[in-house]
């Protein structure tokens, strides 16, 4: 049979004239609908058979390649998410059709359900990306549209006082505030905080470290370990033998939960997600003088440009400086006995 159904969703099944056999989701209840993509797909595996045609290639089939290799990416969760969403534009489109006009429709489509500029941003470079390595990598492709972002308008750095931390830390469950007060004395996100194990703590040397394949950067950091940290650390003996964080004796594997979302609400805190604990970090380092250079070590940020988001919270490093600006008295004052200037 050429097409049948796998409980409401038509399916497409057939031998190629090259042996090869096809079967694939014709991603729609419409019977008639699936029969044309079933003839189409068809014709075309016979031109490329017999007339020499290059091979087309679909959105699917993309997006399936592109996960095979980009599976080890940290943000890939993510990315499935995004792409769920473009199936319902471009499923069964074959990435020739996928034009200018078609990708300004995406854009419209996502921009209407509300968000931000940002959102719809992450979505389309998604869309981009898979286009430039199909066209560059795989060469399934001649040329690709152009992919035309918004301008995204500069994000202020959220982060909080001392009291609103403390005030935070008294609402949240035990497992919870010891992950948060940890985050606060060491900058690290949230994966290498939940995923923290004993091999990567050294109590004696007061210091732990994130291995290349745990960091954001790819690069090793060692993370030095304060008091407040150590003291945390300390109370997380015992609980499990290979995790330091847990949660009745289990691995914690999300900290941004709906736990921490009810903890914001009664500690009166709007607008924090848990990422900004190490904004929150980064800032009182800052404040407290840290130089730049010394906090992108700490952070194990690759480049100062991301640090730069915290260097308007200090001016210390500037104070040196700031009588510059005063006027030079052997330019604007001339003793009496000087002769006049001759013009």
């Amino acid at each position: 049979m050429s097409i049948y159904k796998r409980k409401e969703t038509w399916w497409i099944q057939f031998t190629a004239p090259d042996g090869r056999r096809v079967q694939q989701t014709a991603g729609t209840l419409n019977k008639q609908e699936a029969q044309e993509l079933h003839d189409r797909l068809k014709a075309e595996a016979w031109r490329v058979k017999n007339l020499g045609d290059k091979p087309r290639y679909t959105w699917q089939e993309a997006v399936i390649r592109w996960l095979n290799e980009q599976g080890h990416k940290k943000s890939i969760e993510t990315d499935k998410v995004r792409l769920r969403w473009l199936d319902k534009h471009l499923y069964n489109t074959c990435l020739d059709e996928i034009t200018k006009t078609r990708i300004d429709a995406i854009k419209s489509a996502k921009q209407n359900e509300g968000v931000s500029n940002a959102t719809v941003n992450r979505t389309l470079a998604l869309l981009r990306s898979i286009l430039n390595r199909a066209k560059q990598d795989w060469e399934w492709l001649d040329s690709t549209p152009n992919v035309r972002l918004f301008p995204e308008s500069a994000t202020r750095v959220r982060w909080l006082s001392h009291e609103e931390s403390d005030r935070l830390i008294n609402e949240l469950p035990e497992h919870l505030k010891a992950m948060t007060r940890f985050t606060l004395s060491t900058g690290l996100r949230e994966s290498n905080v939940t995923g923290l194990q004993w091999t990567q703590i050294d109590m004696q040397r007061r210091c732990a470290w994130i291995h290349a394949d745990q960091a954001k950067g790819k690069k090793a950091i060692a993370v030095p370990l304060n008091g407040d940290a150590l003291v945390v650390i300390q109370q997380q003996i015992g609980k499990n033998d290979i995790h330091v964080f847990t949660y009745k004796g289990k691995p914690v594997t999300r900290a941004n939960n709906h736990a921490w979302e009810k903890a914001l609400i009664r500690a009166n805190i709007i607008d924090f997600r848990w990422h900004d604990l190490r904004h929150t970090w980064a800032s009182w380092h800052v404040q407290n003088g840290t130089p730049l250079h010394v906090l992108k070590e700490l952070g194990g940020w690759s480049d100062l440009t991301m640090v730069l988001r915290y260097a308007h919270l200090s001016s210390k490093h500037l104070e040196e400086y700031a009588g510059n600006s005063k006027s030079c008295d052997k330019f604007t004052t001339r003793n009496k006995n000087d002769p006049e200037e001759v013009t």
